[in-house]
């Protein structure tokens, strides 16, 4: 696969399962008691946490997987355990409270990984390395993934303007659909976490 093409298409796939528009809600609920300083802060550090974590499973996430014996449905089922917590988090209210969060904490988990960094991006590079077979492949397979989170840290970092517009109410009945939306994608990889097992066990 030539090396524009194979960016572009990685580029296109980490964006479209990454989704930085679609973040935006979660990330306003779970900062949305920050100043703008700690906002930008946690921006920055989710998206330097995603970046290493999908950069380490594209050099070496075949090697750790196979060591750990891990399959992907353990990672959905994982993945989504964790989102369900913190969807049930913003929609009983507990994420609005200052004194129950850090920004370090929010950046880490959940931003950072795994809603940035969750099971499909981590698959979907393996796979994008996979085919590379030239020096021009893995790089362009790189400038994909720099690429992608450019974009996310900047979709997150000029959030603020969102927030100066909706005010402290917007903010708390964006924070109740974000919960929901969250809930639903911790619901969507649970639920394709169990298929994928079954299908496993039929398959065996």
């Amino acid at each position: 696969m030539q090396g524009f093409g194979l960016i572009g298409e990685a580029f296109v796939t980490l964006f479209v399962i990454m989704d930085p528009p679609g973040i935006v809600p979660i990330f306003l609920a779970l900062t949305g008691a920050m100043d703008a300083k700690a906002r930008h802060k946690a921006a920055f550090q989710a998206t330097v946490l995603s970046l290493g974590v999908i950069t380490l499973f594209a050099v070496a996430g075949q090697q750790i997987i196979a060591y750990l014996g891990i399959e992907l449905p353990a990672l959905q089922a994982a993945g989504g355990l964790l989102l369900l917590l913190v969807a049930l988090e913003l929609l009983t209210g507990k994420a609005d409270d200052p004194t129950q969060q850090g920004t370090s904490n929010i950046a880490l988990v959940p931003l950072g990984t795994p809603l940035l960094a969750g099971p499909g991006a981590i698959v979907a590079v393996i796979l994008f390395v996979q085919q590379a077979d030239r020096p021009a492949s893995y790089a362009a397979v790189a400038g994909a993934i720099l690429g992608v989170h450019v974009v996310i840290y900047l979709v997150m970092r000029y959030s603020s303007v969102i927030v100066r517009l909706i005010k402290r109410g917007g903010i708390e009945v964006l924070t109740r659909i974000a919960g929901l939306l969250l809930a639903a994608i911790a619901v969507q990889l649970i639920a394709e976490a169990v298929a994928g097992y079954v299908e496993f066990f039929l398959a065996n």
